[in-house]
């Protein structure tokens, strides 16, 4: 299959005509239907209970609008809050493409005396200083209702932080594997030469390719020769690419764990059709053979922690080839019944009581029947080592508030590693500074001579603390570029030391650390 094939498909978006697609361009740009406009017209506070799918404050805001404003305030009710509006209203705001060329679209649907939207528009933040549109499945709160199986998810906060966590090196080739909507190949284009879009849904990869032919402007991309920068393919996980590598892979993978009587997704842009975790687990013994050396991929995941006293990640660990750089960050952990709760509302399961206590109860009875104690979220990086390369596995909790986007941070960490381990131990004659965002705090029991704690904090990226010990404290101050690691070492044992021979290697691994958490770097 081409990129072709997913123009003109059943219930979705249709972009086999180009024309069409730059008359609503332009109509978008003319009614400024923008983030920073829509806020202007709706005000903080609408906007922020529009976020948590509340739209009463927006929709009283819209039936305000002046006369000026009524072009913004009918795309902004129609495409976003579900309004239907008469086709003359609808006319008059897209002059060019009018209520017949909507039609001709699939973005509108008859509903009694007028019109609806039958999919939601949303302008997004591109790595370029111009907006997206981008088309995607109307919303529960957009559309009361239990969502449809194939229903294309738009630009959620899952969406939003794998794009923020993805590294964004120059490369050649690139994957998005579920695409959805075609949020991450959007971000990708913006530094790759050509980028694989897969997804099981075929609306899903229709979606992708009116989004890509809307704003092919703005992502640099000739609707004539797209499969020149962008490759659509239908099929499970790798099924489409069986055979190919990339330089880099970015997947926000149905990830969500889900009982069924049947091995089949009841949401196919959330649920990956195996039991528990099997997914995750599939998709990361695969994730090596679709690399090239020296590539890297990214992801976002939920893992089951089973009962007992054992760490989140001692049933994940053996999941990963020693042979590749590993990073896991678990962002949170739930419990059985939490998880249960959020995912039955984010379907709108919630909206039948009977159906919801059954659904509930069969969350509670999966995870009973495998042990399962809590339910991980977190981020996941898997880095093909080229020959000669010494791979580094770590897993890490960090469940507080961190800098986003997240990449350069873990870009400079992940570097740092390799410096590292290029030193092979000689890391001694480096000079280093504290990083610009690192703060120190003391506490101490008033009247004490001497502080009982002594904290490091990171201001940007991870924001990680580390507490430090009177040696550790000392070294960071006296940090300023001037002597070497070993010669601050050597004169900090001299000082406070007294003797004790393992000092200087206490000290040295605490000043690894913060080498390795960018507390300190080279000068």
């Amino acid at each position: 299959m081409t990129s072709t094939d997913f123009a003109a498909v059943d219930d979705a978006p249709r972009s086999d005509q180009q024309a069409l697609l730059d008359s609503l361009y332009f109509d978008l740009t003319a009614l400024d239907f923008t983030f920073d406009a829509i806020t202007a017209l709706l005000g903080q506070e609408a906007v922020e209970a529009f976020g948590r799918d509340q739209i009463p404050p927006a929709l009283r805001q819209v039936r305000r609008a002046t006369p000026k404003q009524s072009g913004l305030a009918t795309v902004i009710g129609l495409f976003q809050l579900g309004q239907g509006y008469p086709a003359d209203r609808i006319d008059a705001a897209f002059s060019r493409t009018g209520v017949q060329g909507l039609l001709r679209l699939g973005l509108v649907e008859q509903h009694g005396p007028g019109l609806r939207a039958s999919v939601a528009l949303t302008p997004h933040a591109s790595d370029s200083s111009a907006e997206l549109w981008v088309a995607h499945d109307l919303g529960a709160h957009q559309r009361p209702g239990v969502l449809r199986a194939d229903h294309v998810l738009g630009i959620g906060q899952a969406s939003l932080t794998l794009a923020q966590i993805t590294l964004r090196p120059q490369v050649d080739r690139a994957l998005d594997l579920g695409t959805g909507c075609g949020i991450q190949t959007f971000h990708l284009l913006a530094h790759c030469r050509h980028v694989t879009a897969t997804d099981l849904s075929v609306r899903a990869l229709a979606f992708t390719r009116f989004n890509l032919l809307l704003n092919h402007r703005q992502l640099e991309v000739d609707p004539a020769r797209l499969e020149e920068r962008v490759s659509l393919r239908c099929g499970s996980l790798f099924e489409p690419v069986q055979g190919q590598r990339f330089d880099l892979i970015a997947t926000n993978p149905p990830f969500v764990i889900t009982p069924r009587a049947e091995d089949e997704a009841i949401f196919t842009y959330r649920d990956g059709g195996m039991a528990g975790d099997s997914l995750v687990q599939a998709l990361i013994s695969q994730l090596p053979s679709y690399l090239e050396p020296g590539g890297s991929a990214q992801m976002l995941a939920n893992w089951e922690i089973p009962l007992g006293e054992q760490p989140w990640d001692q049933r994940i660990r053996p999941w990963f080839d020693p042979a590749l750089d590993v990073w896991v960050i678990q962002r949170e952990q739930s419990s059985p019944s939490l998880y249960a709760e959020t995912w039955l509302r984010d379907a709108s399961q919630d909206q039948d009581p009977e159906q919801y206590q059954q659904a509930y109860q069969a969350y509670l009875d999966d995870f009973a029947g495998r042990s399962v104690a809590g339910i991980g979220f977190g981020y996941v990086y898997l880095g093909l080592a080229r020959d000669g390369h010494r791979p580094e596995q770590r897993f890490e909790s960090i469940t507080h508030p961190v800098q986003q986007p997240l990449a350069p941070f873990l870009q400079r960490d992940l570097h740092t590693a390799a410096e590292l381990r290029a030193a092979n131990g000689q890391w001694g004659q480096w000079h280093l500074e504290a990083a610009e965002d690192v703060t120190e705090e003391r506490h101490q029991r008033p009247g004490a001579e001497h502080p009982g704690v002594i904290l490091l904090r990171q201001g940007a990226g991870l924001r990680r603390s580390e507490v430090l010990d009177t040696a550790q404290a000392g070294f960071v101050s006296a940090s300023d570029g001037e002597l070497s690691v070993d010669q601050l070492v050597n004169a900090l044992d001299a000082l406070i030391g007294e003797g004790d021979e393992s000092f200087a290697d206490r000290l040295r691994d605490g000043v690894e650390r913060l080498i390795r958490h960018g507390f300190l770097r080279k000068v």
